[in-house]
Parts: C-alpha cells; sequence; structure tokens
C-alpha cells in the first residue's frame, strides 16, 4: 500500500498514538504499508514555514528513508512562500507541497492560489490540498475551521496546464455528485478516501469518479489507519481495482 495522507510532528490540540516518527514508521510498516506521503503538522500554524519544512525531510530521511516521501507545506499569506517552493522542489528533492488554506487564511479565488498552482505545474511539484482536517465537531471552541470551499477550484485548476492537484479530506466540502462530477473533469484531480464514509462508500464514489484518480490515503496519524483499511475491504472492488487504488494510481502520479 501506498498511504498518500499522513502527517508527521505532533498535531497541536491533542497528542496522538503514532505521533513519534519512529513509532509512527514502525506502526504503518507492520500494516504492509510500502511508503507513506507525509506533511507535517507544524506546517499547518507555524510561521517559519522553511524550518518546518527542513526538519520534515530530516525526519523522512532519518526514520524513513525509501518509506517516507515528504510533502512541504506552503502558506502563501507569507512574504517568502515562493522561496519556499523553491526549497521544496530544489534543496528538499520533494515531489510534491501540501495545502491548508482554511488555516491559511486564503481563498482559491484568490490570485495567490493561481500564482501558487501555476508556479507548482512549472516545477512539476504535486499539490495536495487539505479541504479538512477533522470534524468541525471534534475542534477546539478557539479554533473553529470550517472546510476550504471548492467552488472557484475547476476553473483555477482549467486555466493552469499541467497542474496536478490531489484533494485530501475532501468529503466535507464536496456534499453533491453534481459538484464532484464538476471538479473530476476541471482537470487531473485526484481524490483520497480518507473522508469517504458509509456502506459501499468506495464502490459508489467509484460510480462517480475513473477509479484511476481516486488514491488510498488514510489521514493518519489525525484518524484511525484501520478506518481507511476497513473502507478498502468492504469496498467490493475487484483485486485489480482495488489494487489501483492501494498503489498503482499513487506511482503513476508520482512518476
Amino acid at each position: 500500500m501506498i498511504d498518500t495522507n499522513t502527517y508527521l510532528s505532533r498535531w497541536p490540540f491533542r497528542r496522538l498514538v503514532g505521533d513519534e516518527t519512529p513509532d509512527f514508521v514502525a506502526r504503518l510498516r507492520k500494516r504492509n504499508v510500502a511508503q507513506a506521503w507525509a506533511g507535517s503538522f507544524d506546517g499547518i500554524l507555524h510561521k517559519d514555514i522553511a524550518g518546518v519544512n527542513a526538519r520534515l525531510a530530516a525526519d523522512c530521511r532519518t526514520y524513513g528513508k525509501d518509506f517516507l516521501v515528504p510533502f512541504g507545506s506552503v502558506n502563501p499569506t507569507l512574504p517568502d512562500w515562493r522561496e519556499d517552493v523553491r526549497r521544496c522542489r530544489e534543496e528538499h528533492k520533494m515531489p510534491g507541497i501540501r495545502l491548508h488554506p482554511n488555516y491559511h487564511g486564503y481563498q482559491l479565488a484568490d490570485p495567490v492560489f493561481a500564482e501558487l498552482l501555476h508556479l507548482a505545474a512549472e516545477q512539476r511539484l504535486i499539490v495536495q490540498l487539505a479541504v479538512s482536517m477533522e470534524d468541525v465537531r471534534t475542534q477546539s471552541v478557539l479554533a473553529r475551521v470550517p472546510p476550504v470551499d471548492l467552488s472557484a477550484l475547476p476553473e483555477v485548476v482549467k486555466n493552469t496546464p499541467g497542474a496536478r492537484l490531489v484533494l485530501l479530506n475532501w468529503r466535507p466540502g464536496v456534499d453533491e455528485p453534481e459538484q464532484l462530477r464538476s471538479l473530476a473533469t476541471a482537470g487531473p484531480i485526484y481524490f483520497d478516501i480518507a473522508t469517504v464514509e458509509g456502506i459501499e462508500g468506495i464502490a459508489r464514489l467509484v460510480e462517480h469518479l475513473q477509479p484511476e484518480r481516486i488514491l488510498f490515503g488514510s489521514n493518519y496519524p489525525l484518524f484511525y489507519f484501520e478506518s481507511a483499511l476497513l473502507k478498502m475491504r468492504e469496498s467490493g472492488l475487484s483485486a485489480s481495482r482495488q489494487q489501483m487504488l492501494f498503489e498503482g494510481n499513487a506511482r503513476r502520479l508520482l512518476a
């Protein structure tokens, strides 16, 4: 399996099982994960993004070489964000970046987001956009953060040739099949399964999306890894199609 949605460091609001990197790696390896695409919880609230990404790259090398794949944080509301994109690609050799617009205070209709997506496409970076992190009902009363408004996203993607975008934890921000199809037809947008819920939720998702656009992602350690695994097991998909979601689609996207 390739888990395309994981995080290192500490979630700022509570301790999690697996929030120490050596333990994180050991737990995922035990569950037969072959590779984990990892962002950093620090990138959500810290302002020293360069330091966040340097620590992320170092932890991936130290504790999970060839297992942990770092996806650096970028906050385009900070003055040095273009340099952060450059460092991710040139210094840390990261294949992609991870965005948290709702925590960083910008909208997808803002010109800076279009500029960021265009720059990432020029650098051949995968862009992972976290639509949400956790259910609003479990959030601290001091940090209520709604899901990202995706209404402007299709138009931005259509106007950005070469963009490769992955939506993480997207389900709270996409309520209708029509909205899902609008996103899927806008361009090369991929969807992880971490927040897909309901009986045969993944099987129903395949009815609306090309299976090549769906990626296995758990949002571990904020969510239980077994939750994503059980969704796949009860999906009723064929073994070959499960392999696409578990691993094949992610390998093609990374390549």
